[in-house]
């Protein structure tokens, strides 16, 4: 159905246990993509399948050889590795350095990981982990391609405030200026809260008021646990029945409450796609047809053939 791509504006708010957690709750078939231009995480914190580390060569850094020839959807598979829990993973580069070598190429991204979804083989949605952003993070790039960008913060006023302005800022670049609740456009912005869930209904009305009176198009999608413990078992590094914990109890929330609300919309703006491109292989091939039953031209009888009777 989408692209789906979370960040955060300063500081470690929680993005990538976020979309983690997210992606392993995600109601379709889901591919984690370690985006963050700075590197990624996983390779430190989560093993891989077989039970040994995930490889660092396998993931954005491959990547970037095949996309400069040209990068259809399903090609990202070749690069994908599970983690022991079974989630696809896209690792992420080592260090920021690499990020060179993906320079010009995070729209061609950012278009396969939003045509994965319309994969006639092996269709996901794709989360990507953008990690901190900023007005020249290239990560951005990949966000015109995104059905919703996700951005996490904590509940701290300086916190708050920065997501807000983030989220103006995007506004302005994304949607070309301010927009009020009622002229949302594409890709949706959502914040999401990591805050205390018993504590969170008030603070997210607040938060949904700041970033009207802003006008910043955005507005509060949901609130993340904030459960180290929980976010210690996702990682491996604690023991515990995961699936109770606060942390994938709020994400699996988070989802039911995003499906709820957009899934029939990135359904219906899948099928568009697909209606769009069939018809311009319709056209292709009629073109095609009447091109092959145009009368042939006279053409110069080959030597050797000339006078060969029968």
């Amino acid at each position: 159905m989408a692209l789906i791509a979370i960040a955060a504006d300063k500081g470690s708010p929680g993005v990538t246990t976020t979309a983690v957690a997210l992606a392993a709750v995600w109601p379709r078939r889901s591919l984690l993509a370690e985006t963050d231009p700075a590197g990624g995480d996983l390779v430190y914190r989560s093993a891989a399948a077989h039970g040994g580390q995930l490889n660092p060569n396998i993931g954005m850094l491959s990547i970037a050889a095949t996309a400069r020839r040209g990068l259809v959807p399903d090609q990202l598979w070749d690069h994908v590795q599970p983690l022991s829990g079974g989630l696809e993973v896209l690792v992420g580069l080592g260090i920021a350095e690499q990020a060179t070598g993906l320079s010009g190429l995070w729209p061609t991204l950012g278009h396969a990981f939003a045509s994965l979804a319309d994969s006639p083989n092996t269709p996901a949605d794709v989360i990507a982990d953008c990690g901190r952003i900023s007005g020249d993070t290239p990560a951005v790039e990949l966000f015109p391609h995104a059905a919703l960008v996700l951005l996490v913060s904590r509940t701290e006023p300086e916190a708050l405030a920065r997501v807000r302005d983030r989220a103006a800022a995007l506004s302005a670049k994304l949607h070309g200026g301010p927009r009020g609740a009622a002229t949302l456009a594409t890709p949706l912005i959502g914040v999401v809260l990591i805050a205390d869930p018993g504590s969170s209904g008030k603070l997210v009305n607040q938060v949904n008021d700041m970033l009207v009176h802003a006008q910043t198009g955005a507005r509060v999608v949901g609130t993340i646990a904030d459960d180290q413990a929980g976010a210690d078992q996702l990682a491996g590094r604690r023991r515990g029945r995961l699936d109770k914990s606060l942390l994938i109890r709020s994400a699996r929330k988070v989802t039911a409450d995003l499906y709820q609300q957009y899934g029939a919309a990135w359904a219906v703006s899948a099928q568009a796609q697909q209606a769009h491109q069939a018809q311009q292989g319709a056209q292709a091939q009629n073109q095609a047809q009447a091109q092959t039953h145009q009368p042939n031209q006279p053409q110069q009888p080959h030597q050797g053939h000339a006078g060969a009777g029968r």
